[in-house]
């Protein structure tokens, strides 16, 4: 790894920019797709319209195939859905469910009109057995109405930077102007991914909630059988309607290393995902590119690296990645908290991520996002 210095090029952030950045120390920043090094095996064959396998931790695309095309979704939809509700909603509250919600069409967890439910239970529902009505009242008590939540999840898609995906409901049966490409859903799943309450709802097997109108519980099982079918799998969601077809997003986490794949209109779907997920730790295995306390030598000050940097790697490109140092301009009340500017990482000339350079009487402990924004480099 080569590393270089731009102190006097780049030194123009101002210090609330640094504030703002200090303050994404498990920030998300979702990647493009990379082509892959000649010496890596093809990916498996598949037999889905769109696909993508992403790195949860680093957002780094490993792979796709007509991953940025504008697709149907069907029940992926949910994915926003749920991250939306976790965190615009209060998940202790109770929903009141509404004619509207518990008379909707298909799949379903079978509410009552005027059934009081809590909204984590509902999220429950809406994720294990893709229930429409449990969706329907999530929009309503969230957003106020089917059309405030659509805003809701469209505002979050944007926040994101996902550029082709557009949503008109949070059940996902189609609907014109109701898409998403295979990118962006991967994108949003490793987001999402990032958020406790999510990341527990989604790997949930089996989910007890209280049934006011019964003597037993609801009992929901959950429909993604890759949580029994694969080692390590942990999420996500599963789809179908006549038009999308099957559709699925399955995460798995092994050695430490979190991927997600997605696919779109896939006839073979379960089969599918377990060998993308298989090519995935087996060539781009998560990679320590640096450690947190290894030194940094800069002209006015010693430094060294807050945190660790890694990144999911295929063999060859270790030697392929730069670090440049970056002085951010880092004056007054910054300086004299330790910081002493960045190191950004690239890979064939893409940023890939960044920690921050502390004074070395400073502890190490904190990093800027583990992966550069989408296009950015």
């Amino acid at each position: 790894m080569h590393v270089t210095s731009r102190a006097q090029r780049t030194s123009r952030m101002t210090i609330a920019a640094v504030l703002l950045g200090a303050l994404m120390v498990t920030g998300f920043m979702p990647s493009q797709a990379e082509a892959a090094p000649a010496s890596i095996p093809k990916p498996p064959a598949n037999h889905a319209k769109g696909v993508s396998l992403i790195d949860v931790a680093s957002g780094r695309i490993i792979y796709s195939n007509r991953g940025d095309e504008p697709m149907l979704i069907a029940s992926l939809t949910k994915i926003m859905t749920a991250i939306v509700a976790i965190e615009h909603g209060r998940l202790d509250d109770l929903v009141t469910v509404s004619k509207r919600a518990a008379g909707k069409e298909g799949s379903s967890i079978y509410l009552k009109v005027g059934e009081k439910i809590q909204l984590r239970n509902l999220i429950y529902g809406l994720m294990l057995r893709s229930g429409n009505d449990a969706a329907t009242a999530i929009a309503e008590h969230v957003g106020g109405s089917i059309g405030g939540f659509a805003f809701l999840m469209n505002k979050k898609a944007a926040e994101i930077g996902l550029s082709n995906s557009q949503y008109m409901n949070p059940h996902g049966l189609d609907e014109p102007g109701h898409y998403a490409s295979a990118n962006d859903l991967a994108m949003l799943t490793a987001y999402a991914l990032h958020n406790p309450d999510f990341r527990t709802i989604v790997a949930t097997k089996v989910r007890t909630a209280p049934n006011p109108h019964d003597p037993w519980d609801y009992k929901w099982v959950n429909k993604n059988k890759m949580l029994h079918m694969y080692e390590g799998a942990d999420g996500v969601k599963t789809g179908y309607t006549k038009k999308a077809l099957r559709c699925l997003v399955s995460s798995a986490t092994r050695n430490g290393q979190q991927l997600v794949v997605v696919t779109l209109n896939d006839r073979d779907d379960w089969a599918d995902h377990r060998k993308l997920l298989d090519y995935g730790f087996s060539h781009y295995p998560l990679t320590k590119v640096a450690a947190a306390g290894d030194p940094v030598l800069i002209a006015a000050d010693a430094g060294k690296l807050a945190s660790d940097f890694q990144y999911p790697l295929a063999a060859g490109e270790r030697e392929q990645v730069t670090a440049v140092y970056e002085n951010k301009d880092l004056r007054q009340t910054v300086y004299s908290l330790g910081y002493r500017g960045w190191m950004n990482y690239y890979l064939n000339g893409k940023r890939i991520g960044s920690v921050s350079i502390v004074a070395s009487d400073k502890e190490p402990g904190r990093t800027e996002g583990q992966a550069g924004k989408r296009g950015a480099g």
